[in-house]
């Protein structure tokens, strides 16, 4: 057993690598998302990483493509925009037909920050480009009483219209 469990992680690590496209893993270069005509709709949801992609994907509503930065900026931790794959989003406007990018970070000052400092840079690269932030508040079946200032200011912040 010890033998075919070896056996697996050597498979995984020599199959599984980055989708050349949108970076997430995959063991076909492009990733089947990436090679999805019926997906090329000029949507890409930006991720801070492969847990993030399967967690939207597997939601199902989500038809457009990813990226996934694998990571998010922390200066207190060294990581900033050059250890991220900031620099091949940029590459991917310059060659596809872009016109949304949803950032899809987590509500974490890390993920806040990185999500900032996309929406400046990105909209500095193009003003035709939509960019817009994945709704941040209360969850379906939360209750009020027990969130978090930060959760309730998000919700009031980004709440929408309703129409009778």
């Amino acid at each position: 057993m010890a033998e075919n469990l070896a056996k697996s992680l050597i498979e995984v690590k020599e199959k599984i690598r980055f989708c050349s496209v949108c970076f997430n893993l995959t063991d076909d270069d492009p990733c089947t998302i990436c090679r999805n005509e019926n997906r090329a709709d000029g949507t890409i949801c930006v991720v801070e990483g492969p847990g993030d992609q399967l967690a939207l994907e597997e939601a199902g509503t989500f038809k457009g493509k990813y990226h996934v930065l694998h990571g998010v900026l922390s200066p207190l931790d060294g990581i900033g925009p050059e250890d991220l794959k900031i620099g091949a989003l940029l590459s991917r406007l310059e060659r596809e037909e872009i016109r949304e990018i949803i950032l899809a970070t987590n509500p974490t000052t890390e993920g806040e920050t990185t999500a900032s400092f996309l929406v400046n840079l990105l909209s500095q690269k193009s003003r035709k480009l939509k960019i817009t932030r994945i709704a941040l508040g209360v969850p379906m079946g939360g209750d009020l009483k027990y969130m978090d200032r930060m959760t309730l200011e998000h919700a009031l912040k980004s709440r929408i219209p309703i129409h009778p």
